[in-house]
């Protein structure tokens, strides 16, 4: 049985996603209390694969997770999936929302749920903590009728609490993106959309470069679907470029491309070509 690792602890967003996405199969999830525990867990061969957040579509990318997947770690992508990051109200059995005087979770969770919590729970004390689960087993362990959690239905169930209020985010297309990291975890199919991750470093003596490499996408028609700057960490002005493609990596024209961008001294390694699946396609197969 091959062995997934997470974002810990159980009940996070990260876990229900990688749930939702191994729906049927034979895994075991494994959760790690920080991410770089994530990313090491695979890199020594203690997972077969991790399960990394890398962007959110109200906060958009998560620099430090791509710093890892850049600097730290040479793990390949071998899919990803898009989960809808749907918070919910948690408390005890029987709590009533005008009671709640103290509200747990993570910082970006709270921020995405600031006009609820203004229009319904002006009144409330916002405790941060490191992630939406440790928020609600907080909730559980202190059994006080006026504290209450933003976090996961997963979380909710695991700790035996009541969905005071669901579905409680400022904005209902709150999704995340999230990629699957690891050599031990061979390339899955099954999805009509392919993609390719690529890190583009320019050579510093050829001005104009960057038009160059998105020309040479461009006049094949090849449609990049993101295109992002990271420092290379070692001089100031200094950038990667993770660019995103629409594409298998083994098509003619996409290696045409990368032969035509090294060609003019850019340096180019291959983060992964995989699979990309959305929240619908993977919840309508699930159905089937």
């Amino acid at each position: 049985m091959k062995k997934i690792a997470f974002l810990g602890p159980e009940g996070t967003v990260s876990e229900e996603s990688a749930r939702f996405f191994f729906e049927g199969q034979p895994v075991e999830f494994v959760p790690y209390k920080l991410i770089t525990d994530v990313f090491s867990a695979t890199a020594k061969g203690e997972t077969d694969a991790s399960v990394i957040p890398i962007e959110n579509t109200i906060d958009g990318s998560v620099s430090l997770h791509h710093d890892l997947l850049i600097h730290e770690y040479d793990l390949p992508i071998t899919a990803e999936w898009v989960y809808p990051s749907i918070q919910n109200l948690i408390g005890l059995p029987g709590a009533e929302l005008s009671s709640i005087r103290k509200v747990f979770s993570h910082p970006v969770a709270i921020g995405q749920c600031r006009e609820f919590i203004g229009s319904n729970l002006p009144h409330a004390e916002l405790e941060p903590v490191s992630s939406t689960a440790e928020g609600v087993y907080l909730v559980k362990q202190q059994q006080r009728q006026d504290t209450a959690a933003i976090g996961t239905l997963l979380a909710a169930a695991k700790y035996g609490l009541q969905v005071l209020k669901p579905t409680v985010q400022d904005h209902k297309n709150n999704y995340t993106r999230f990629i699957l990291v690891g050599s031990r975890f061979s390339r899955m199919e099954g999805s009509s959309r392919e993609k390719t991750s690529i890190l583009v470093t320019l050579p510093e003596d050829y001005p104009g470069a960057l038009h160059q490499v998105l020309s040479a996408f461009a006049w094949r028609k090849i449609n990049l679907s993101r295109i992002e700057s990271r420092p290379t960490k070692k001089k100031l002005g200094s950038y990667y470029f993770f660019i995103d493609i629409q594409e298998r990596l083994d098509t003619v024209l996409l290696q045409a491309a990368i032969e035509e961008i090294q060609a003019i001294g850019c340096q180019i390694r291959i983060l992964g070509s995989y699979s990309s699946y959305s929240y619908e396609h993977k919840k309508e197969n699930s159905e089937v």
